[in-house]
């Protein structure tokens, strides 16, 4: 399912516009961003838990010369599944 799918569906469950969907999803997805930028996490019950890991710097080798490189920190966007969620997925 690819965002415009998504839409449709939110749009039909909820008896909101396309448009209004849209705009509701995007408003959703923002706030996720924002919080997870803020190093925060976003529980939502039964669905699943958003939040950001930390990726220890490491040494790598780089595959076509086989000489070792350092591979820099970075954070990483994670989720969780909730009950609610993982039970669906049975």
């Amino acid at each position: 399912m690819n965002k415009t799918e998504l839409i449709e569906k939110i749009a039909a469950k909820s008896g909101l516009t396309k448009v209004d969907s849209k705009k509701a999803l995007d408003a959703a997805l923002d706030a996720i961003k924002e919080a997870l930028a803020a190093d925060d996490k976003v529980a939502l019950i039964g669905f699943g838990t958003f939040s950001v890991a930390t990726r220890a710097a490491r040494e790598g080798i780089n595959p076509i010369s086989k000489q070792k490189i350092q591979i820099a920190a970075k954070k990483l966007a994670k989720f969780k599944a909730g009950a609610d969620l993982a039970d669906a997925l049975k």
